[in-house]
């Protein structure tokens, strides 16, 4: 199978937009874990008529290397922590450091809350189809924090939705989602950004405007 790169995040989101819709999913809410994700779901969105909201989950990375996630944080009433333990012992991290750590992050995802939802309440899933959308899948981290948190709201099932992904990631992932969907699983994974020609750090306006984009009600 040949796998190629994709031109953009936009252009990701109307393929797997295609896939999705192929599924004929029953009462979908797209959640997108920004900022990558967010062009990707907005896509979406429009193509399968559904609302769109944020999952603000962020990355713990090592210190010495901060693409290299050592654990994810997700927002909500008691936030939730996943630990990576391998890539933990490899860098020499203790449950002490991530959690020192992570009180960076969680004051980023209130600054992003605030900045990119303001007073807008978020979509319920309960009895809905929640479809979780990241712009990749590397080490899996952060999606398996934003889908266990993801559970606790009562959704009748729940699909992470990717254009590309690591086939490890993604089924160590599976027992967490009742479906994944991914459009590349290529057998030589070394990072997201080598699947895309245009794979730029987003910055909050242009999640703004992607969110904005859109004629669906966002949250």
């Amino acid at each position: 199978m040949m796998f190629t790169s994709f031109p953009s995040r936009e252009h990701a989101g109307r393929e797997l937009a295609l896939r999705l819709k192929s599924m004929g999913i029953a009462d979908p809410v797209i959640l997108a874990l920004p900022r990558g994700g967010v062009p990707i779901a907005a896509e979406v969105a429009r193509v399968l008529h559904a609302p769109l909201d944020l999952l603000l989950v962020r990355k713990i990375g090592v210190p010495s290397m901060p693409e290299l996630a050592a654990a994810a944080i997700v927002d909500g009433e008691k936030p939730d922590l996943v630990l990576n333990t391998g890539v933990m012992e490899a860098a020499g991290l203790t449950a002490a450091d991530i959690y020192s750590l992570a009180d960076e992050q969680l004051a980023e995802i209130e600054r992003r809350r605030k900045f990119y939802l303001a007073d807008r309440k978020p979509v319920s899933v309960e009895d809905k189809t929640a479809i979780v959308i990241d712009d990749g899948v590397a080490t899996g981290t952060t999606a398996k924090a934003a889908l266990q948190a993801l559970r606790r709201r009562s959704p009748k099932a729940i699909i992470l939705a990717t254009p590309v992904g690591s086939t490890e990631a993604l089924s160590d992932l599976g027992p967490f989602a009742d479906q994944v969907v991914c459009l590349q699983q290529p057998p030589l994974f070394s990072a997201i950004g080598q699947f895309y020609s245009d794979f730029h750090q987003l910055t909050d306006a242009e999640v703004i405007e992607a969110l904005g984009a859109s004629d669906l009600p966002h949250a």
